[in-house]
């Protein structure tokens, strides 16, 4: 599952995109059996929930084993029960739903505000030092994209930075040219040549976060105020997550702005 293609511009020598593209790449399995076992070993002779979805089944889990309430299921199925969950705040028992996905299209000032979500996040970057850059991508900002003279200015240093890049990783495979080890020539010669590489280049990143921690970042990223790029990767995120697990991350309106793009709102607040 993935969102919509992400638009791209491409020059004589670089392409330019304007748009993140989200992958939901991961999801969690509920094994039934081993649940099962569970409950019979604690006298409850019969439980089901209405849901298919593992990450809102193993937050009923988790929450109703916190009062053994399983013989007890409060009307209105899986998704009274997570709404109630959300209202209340007892947020730790989201904690148990897991999601994976690929970011890709975005640039390294995306992914250096989005490792400031630590708890609840793993994540796995692009290697710069491993990967060669020289026909590498630049994400560039809206503001600077709707206008003409100052997307010349933008097109004009990133496309530098992109030949001072290839000439640097030549020159520096040159210089390491003695070095027997094919793979650390290549590595030094291209950890040092990253140097001249803006912040508008482009990565991928694989992201794996719980639901609470999820839950968060939207809150905080999809915000009028957030910054732009992770504004749109916030919103994509979200809309993947409410295909996905609609009992979870259903409560959340997402809303037009009038300066352009989208952002998100919920009645249930740091839960």
């Amino acid at each position: 599952m993935a969102t919509t293609p992400a638009n791209a511009q491409t020059t004589q020598t670089t392409t330019v995109l304007r748009e993140p593209r989200v992958y939901l790449v991961g999801r969690q399995m509920v094994d039934d059996e081993a649940l099962g076992a569970f409950l019979g070993d604690h006298k409850v002779e019969r439980w089901t929930t209405d849901t298919e979805e593992a990450g809102e089944k193993l937050v009923e889990v988790a929450g109703r084993l916190c009062y053994m309430s399983f013989a007890r299921p409060r009307p209105g199925g899986n998704h009274a029960y997570i709404e109630h969950l959300l209202g209340v705040g007892h947020g730790s028992v989201l904690e148990h739903a897991v999601f994976n996905f690929i970011i890709a299209g975005v640039s390294r000032s995306f992914t250096h505000e989005l490792i400031r979500h630590r708890a609840g996040f793993g994540y796995s970057q692009l290697s710069q030092r491993f990967v060669d850059e020289s026909e590498c991508e630049f994400v560039e900002p809206d503001a600077i994209a709707e206008d003409p003279e100052l997307h010349r200015i933008w097109l004009e240093a990133v496309e530098t930075s992109q030949r001072a890049y290839r000439a640097l990783a030549d020159g520096l495979t040159a210089k390491f040219a003695t070095l027997e080890d094919k793979t650390l020539r290549r590595k030094k010669a291209r950890e040092a040549a990253r140097s001249v590489l803006p912040n508008a280049t482009e990565t991928k990143i694989f992201v794996t976060a719980n639901a609470r921690a999820l839950r968060h970042f939207i809150e905080m990223r999809a915000d009028p105020a957030a910054d732009v790029e992770i504004r749109k990767v916030a919103v994509a995120v979200l809309k993947l997550l409410q295909a996905e697990s609609p009992n979870l991350f259903g409560d959340y309106t997402v809303v037009d702005l009038s300066e352009g793009g989208q952002s998100a709102t919920t009645p249930h607040h740091k839960v």
